[in-house]
Parts: C-alpha cells; sequence; structure tokens
C-alpha cells in the first residue's frame, strides 16, 4: 500500500478532472483500482487532513484515466470492472456493460413475483455479465434460474461473476443462440427475461464512439429495425412458457408499442409498457394466456 497526503491527492483528483471525464467514471477506477471507495472519497472531501493509502500509484492511475480520455475506452472495460446494482461485476470487450437502467428490469420481476420465498424456475436468454440472472438468482435463493448466451467467452465471465458474488448453486449457464440450449426445458419456465440486442442498423451507426469502438456488435444490433431478435424471442416463447408464465424484455426507447403488438399477436395477456426513471418505455412485458 502506498501512502499519500490527502491534500496531495485531491489536488491530483482535480487536475485530472480538468483533462475531461466525468467524475463518476474516475470513482471507479479510484475503487476498482485505487482501492478508495466512494464513501472514503467524501470523507476526504470533509476532511482534507492526514494521509490515505492507496493500492497503486497515481502515475499509474493517471496512465488509465489518460487511456481513457483519448482513446474514448470506456473507463470499465480498463479497470475490467463495473458495479450493477448491488454486484461487483467482471467485465471485457466480450460483454456489453450492464447499463443502470437495465436494473429496473429486476424491480419488474420482484412487482410481479413478490415472495422471495417462491420456488421459480426462470431464464435470461442473452445473459452477458450475467448481472440480470445472478441478481435474481440471489433475490430468489430457493429459485432455479438457467442463462443463455451464443458466446462461450461471455458464458465464462458470466460464470465467474456468479461465483464472485454468491455461495448458491441455483444458476445455470448454457451456451447458445436464445432458446437453443433449453430444448429440455419446454414448458417449465415461469418467466423469461432478456435484454437483447435491439439498436436498429441506421442508429448503430451513429452510436458515440466509446459504444460502437467496444463494446461487442452482436450485443448491440438489432438488425435492419431492431426487432430482429426480438421477434424470434417473443415467437418462441410459448413454447418454453408455463400456462400464465412471464415474458419480460428491454427494448429501444421507441419500440414499446411495436413489441406490445409482436406480444399480442403471439397471444400474450396482460401486455404492459414498463418505463423507466427518465419515463421511458423501456420495458415490455406480457403472460402466456
Amino acid at each position: 500500500m502506498l501512502s499519500i497526503s490527502v491534500k496531495e491527492f485531491l489536488f491530483w483528483k482535480k487536475t485530472q478532472l480538468s483533462k475531461g471525464g466525468d467524475h463518476q467514471s474516475l470513482a471507479l477506477l479510484l475503487d476498482s483500482v485505487g482501492g478508495i471507495s466512494k464513501s472514503d472519497l467524501n470523507a476526504l472531501n470533509i476532511n482534507p487532513e492526514g494521509n490515505l493509502y492507496l493500492k497503486k500509484n497515481l502515475e499509474f492511475l493517471e496512465s488509465i484515466w489518460n487511456e481513457h480520455l483519448l482513446k474514448s475506452c470506456p473507463i470499465q472495460y480498463l479497470c475490467e470492472i463495473t458495479f450493477w446494482r448491488d454486484l461487483k461485476l467482471k467485465v471485457t470487450n466480450k460483454v456489453l456493460i450492464p447499463r443502470p437502467e437495465t436494473e429496473l428490469i429486476v424491480d419488474i420481476v420482484f412487482n410481479i413475483f413478490r415472495e422471495k420465498s417462491e420456488k421459480l424456475f426462470f431464464a435470461e436468454l442473452g445473459t452477458g455479465s450475467g448481472a440480470i440472472s445472478i441478481a435474481l438468482a440471489l433475490a430468489y435463493p430457493l429459485s432455479d434460474g438457467v442463462a443463455t448466451d451464443i458466446d462461450q467467452d461471455a458464458l465464462e465471465i458470466a460464470t465467474k461473476n456468479y461465483i464472485n458474488s454468491s455461495k448458491q448453486t441455483n444458476l445455470k449457464f448454457y451456451c447458445g443462440n436464445w432458446w437453443t440450449p433449453l430444448e429440455s426445458f419446454k414448458g417449465k419456465l415461469d418467466f423469461a427475461i432478456s435484454n437483447p440486442p435491439y439498436i436498429p442498423r441506421h442508429t448503430y451507426e451513429k452510436l458515440p464512439k466509446e459504444v460502437k469502438n467496444y463494446e461487442p456488435k452482436v450485443a448491440l444490433l438489432g438488425g435492419e429495425d431492431g426487432l430482429k431478435h426480438i421477434n424470434e424471442i417473443i415467437q418462441k416463447a410459448p413454447l418454453f412458457l408455463r400456462e400464465r408464465g412471464w415474458l419480460i424484455l428491454e427494448n429501444h426507447f421507441d419500440q414499446g408499442e411495436k413489441v406490445k403488438q409482436l406480444l399480442i399477436n403471439n397471444k400474450f395477456k396482460s401486455v404492459e409498457i414498463v418505463n423507466d426513471l427518465s419515463g421511458v418505455g423501456r420495458f415490455t412485458i406480457g403472460r402466456y394466456k
């Protein structure tokens, strides 16, 4: 551990932010690499006396920060860490960085299945880092979950994240495209959940370079209209859900009505568009029959 005066550190921090970037990204770097938590940072601002201890020296931290600024590389990939809900997750450019707005998809499940002691069976399609499935497996310890991803590298990351987050064994991972690895679970799922690639091609081409140049295209691009994968998931969902089983999807901010109609066309009931915290119709849900 390296000792440094608080005043020197705060001057360094101010200097880094003057170059660009945001407080949240620098806080992630300081927490995951430097060993200084957000609560530690807040305490230093209140009492800027004495010394603090760093896991890495300021030159090393600054080199990562400079790469983040100069190359527009997401700080999460440079640190190989992100925080999501109450999870600390490993991420690389093999998986999408889980977004804060996606956290609400877990709350939607909580609103439908209020008893955490229920014995449910759920699936997540396209798990990526495993964030959603891990959060649900932890919240419903008596339930069982299965999570799929087309990319074996992503599944290795998700598996590590699950092992690091829990001593439970109620979540299994399967490699394959959407429903394909789950043939033996037909008609058995209480709910399925997915945050699939849903960005239309014309929108994908205009994405910020920190997204387009670094995050996996396969996890973002949803075909010409963005609905290619959502359509496939909805069409096959009735084969895998129990009667009155739920399908819960994240979609692009302007796709809610189209996804709602796809669910209705495939005999789903209680179809609803759920807004995120910004009032955007980010999620669409439905119950099969």
